[in-house]
């Protein structure tokens, strides 16, 4: 009897030992960076390289599905990398969320990356928190040769028939509504964090005109046009303020311009409906690494020839920005994780 007991006493440590390993990892927050200039850490940085080597993010697990494979430490902050344009992010995004390996059930999503700004509403290396994110690509376009003499852009919504026709139809995928509780909060955590300046910052700011142009990088709120379109140009930046109160019916407030974040956020809304993630946990974070347009004296095509990755005006601090502002956020989720596991920070959105 006794050796019976003690195999039994085997058996039973050896399928606990066995459940525990097949039982997925629990994240706690979730990095979204869209691109990398060369390796993850000491190199050049992208978007991933400062959380990476900051947050000490050193367990890698391959990802054949998707862009890259994702990082992780202790503390249960992962760190994702989409590749650039929206497919890329949207695919990726999906294959990590339906990976069984890990369990994103109470996980928050920051998706953390530089943009273009309008000078109306940002300077140079500031952060914006975004409450509405609209897609920028879904649309008719005429070339802009063949615009009627009426007409103030050649870009029309889906299914109308002159630009910013009324009543606003956007179609599925058009318009993100972010928890702004959620939102609200993270910008009372980090609005008063330091952000970087410097002499050549406030030189080329100087070239800018726009009511915030030429203010020192802050952290704002403020809402994204969302487009694989890289767009660029003072009349184009006219379109992105119309076309983003016509969608959100003037609830919006267009200050970033970025590529990726409606791929990401649609396969995070298809994931919450598979009950894989909480689409009310999702932050977006745009730093600005650029104006949208030109600066005084240069036509659009100028200004946009100059703007590569890696020679924006405010690359280096746009990137130390998105770490800076992120990271106090992903740290009081992860210090007070207790709180905030079961209770979504800021509150969940009225009416849900």
């Amino acid at each position: 009897m006794p050796k019976l007991t003690v195999i039994l006493a085997m058996i039973a440590s050896l399928a606990a030992t066995a459940a525990a390993k097949s039982r997925p990892i629990p994240v706690k927050v979730v990095v979204v960076a869209m691109f990398e200039v060369g390796a993850d850490v000491g190199d050049e940085p992208g978007e991933l390289q400062y959380w990476v080597e900051r947050d000490h993010l050193d367990r890698v697990y391959p990802m054949p599905a998707a862009y890259h494979a994702v990082r992780m430490n202790d503390d249960g902050e992962m760190a994702v990398l989409t590749g650039a344009g929206t497919a890329h992010a949207a695919a990726t995004i999906m294959a990590v969320g339906l990976d069984p390996r890990f369990d994103f059930s109470h996980a928050y999503w920051l998706i953390a990356g530089i943009a273009g700004g309008s000078p109306e509403k940002v300077s140079l290396g500031s952060a914006a928190w975004a409450r509405w994110v609209v897609d920028g690509d879904l649309g008719y376009e005429i070339d802009a040769r063949e615009i009627p003499a009426d007409w103030t852009t050649g870009y029309l919504p889906l299914r109308k028939t002159v630009p910013f026709e009324e009543p606003a139809a956007p179609v599925d995928g058009q318009v993100y509504a972010l928890n702004s509780g959620l939102a609200e909060w993270a910008f009372e955590q980090t609005r008063s964090v330091a952000l970087v300046d410097s002499d050549k910052l406030k030189e080329i700011r100087s070239h800018f005109d726009g009511a915030a142009a030429g203010r020192a990088p802050f952290v704002v709120l403020g809402d994204e046009v969302s487009s694989s379109t890289y767009w660029h140009g003072k009349l184009m930046d006219a379109w992105a303020a119309k076309w983003m109160p016509y969608f959100t019916g003037g609830k919006g407030t267009f200050a970033t311009t970025a590529m990726e974040d409606t791929g990401t956020l649609q396969s995070l809304v298809f994931l919450a409906r598979a009950g894989r993630v909480d689409v009310n946990r999702v932050l977006v974070l745009r730093a600005v690494s650029n104006f949208d347009q030109q600066a005084r004296g240069l036509s659009a095509a100028e200004s946009l020839a100059k703007q590569r990755i890696g020679a924006y005006a405010a690359y280096l601090p746009a990137l130390e920005a998105d770490y800076r502002v992120g990271h106090v956020v992903v740290s009081e989720l992860l210090s007070h994780w207790a709180v905030y596991e079961e209770s979504t920070a800021g509150g969940e959105p009225a009416g849900r």
